[in-house]
């Protein structure tokens, strides 16, 4: 059986040329999960109590050996489940992306305005009897079962953990050793628990042959993400991106630290045609650095707008579609064609038992200033410069990409003398220190 890497964080079983400066850069490339081989995603829409979540399946394998097992906070009946749309989440992804801009230097020349990056821009059928019957002698409550698409789902309620994990077994779910401590721990809060497997007659009716996203709608004060389970049966770490919409602005975890990602940052121009192994590098290297105990901020930004785009802001359609339910609240001029009130956070964690020991619970900050992971390639002038002001140039313009190049190698951990090479810097500005060895011989 192939392993799985769906919501990692959850699952818990298996079933069997112009002036440069008068832009705010253009944009060349966005570092989204696909830099990832394993990576969950989840969309969390939440206003006061309200919450939906939208969780993205990327199994791989044959569908009767999905399955999930999910921590929920309250009852949930039929209608507050509902199947979604992987291109919208593909789009939010695409949107709020860590990225690279580039710049192009103009004529020395000519009068340049000064440099600067610009900060706004335009810019429930009843149980089945026989499986309560059953369930009753272990503790377990079967609460409810629905088909939703191609998912049958169960609602479980449990009285112990132990009860509830020779349950799943008997009912044929393989579960990883030690869940039923994991498992007790949400009994005692009060949850109740999800379940979800494929319905191979219903897939097989609908034409789809992969699995669209679950969605689930509810109220409670609780505003968390169950990890823990997750952690289980992982053979190392996971990659989970939480893209989280509300009204108020960013949201930050209260039990663990969250920081931005370094950002804004000038790196060289090659860079262009290695985001992939630059950002991936870059990650790395901040999660060593944090000890791999923090969640980091990607993207915090208004919906209405973004600057420079990755790819355009979501439509009020797309939107609704993963549950952001106030679109239109008290505006009788609302236009279908553009989001209102909504600010999108983007957090990016690597996870496993040891450094995350607890689930993810939030907090709404109220901060809505904008955020965004972006790097920016700057391209000297090539063309032909005759004046007195383009020595002075081209001095400062070798300055630059030493700075360029001690940047990329600070965040990344790559070699610099590797990097100056890349870049065709053979000799350094006037002014660097160059180590004495290197001066011995030459």
């Amino acid at each position: 059986m192939k392993r799985l890497s769906l919501l990692s964080f959850l699952l818990v079983v298996l079933l069997i040329s112009q002036n440069a400066y008068s832009f705010c850069g253009f944009y060349v490339a966005k570092a989204d999960t696909n830099l990832y081989n394993k990576a969950s995603q989840v969309v969390y829409v939440r206003d006061e109590n309200k919450t939906v979540i939208t969780m993205v399946n990327d199994f791989k394998g044959d569908p009767k050996e999905f399955a999930i097992v999910i921590p929920v906070p309250t009852f949930i009946e039929k209608e507050q489940i509902n199947i979604g749309d992987k291109k919208v989440i593909d789009h939010l992804d695409a949107y709020s992306s860590p990225r690279l801009v580039e710049y192009f230097d103009g004529n020395p020349c000519a009068q340049m305005p000064m440099s600067g990056i610009r900060q706004n821009g335009f810019a429930f059928k009843s149980a089945d009897r026989a499986v309560v019957e059953e369930s009753e002698a272990y503790g377990v409550t079967v609460e409810a079962q629905y088909t939703v698409g191609e998912y049958d789902i169960i609602i479980l309620s449990a009285e112990q953990g132990e009860g509830l994990e020779t349950w799943l077994k008997k009912n044929g779910y393989k579960i990883p050793k030690g869940a039923s401590e994991i498992l007790a721990s949400y009994i005692k809060q009060d949850m109740r628990f999800f379940v979800a497997k494929v319905n191979l007659k219903e897939q097989s009716k609908l034409g789809f042959n992969y699995l669209r996203p679950i969605q689930v709608a509810f109220e409670s004060p609780k505003f968390m993400l169950p990890i823990r389970l997750g952690t289980i049966n992982s053979d190392g770490t996971q990659e989970l991106f939480i893209y989280v919409l509300n009204r108020k602005g960013r949201v930050e975890t209260t039990n663990y630290r969250t920081v931005k990602l370094p950002s804004n940052m000038d790196i060289p121009v090659y860079v262009k045609y290695e985001f992939k192994n630059f950002y991936t590098a870059m990650f790395d290297k901040q999660v060593e650095k944090e000890d791999m105990r923090t969640v980091f901020i990607e993207y915090a930004w208004d919906m209405n707008w973004c600057d420079p785009c990755a790819a355009e802001p979501l439509s009020s359609e797309e939107l609704k579609s993963l549950g952001v339910f106030w679109l239109g609240e008290g505006n009788s001029n609302f236009r279908s064609t553009g989001p209102s009130d909504v600010f999108v956070t983007r957090l990016h964690l690597r996870y496993d038992k040891e450094h995350f020991p607890e689930d993810l619970v939030f907090h709404e900050t109220g901060d809505r200033s904008n955020f965004q992971g972006r790097y920016v390639l700057r391209h000297p002038w090539n063309g032909e410069a005759t004046c007195d002001a383009a020595n002075q140039y081209k001095i400062g313009v070798k300055t630059r990409q030493e700075q360029e190049a001690k940047q990329l190698a600070s965040l990344t951990g790559w070699n610099i003398d590797d990097i100056r090479k890349k870049m065709g810097l053979d000799d350094l500005p006037p002014g660097t220190d160059v180590p004495w060895w290197k001066k011995l011989w030459n």
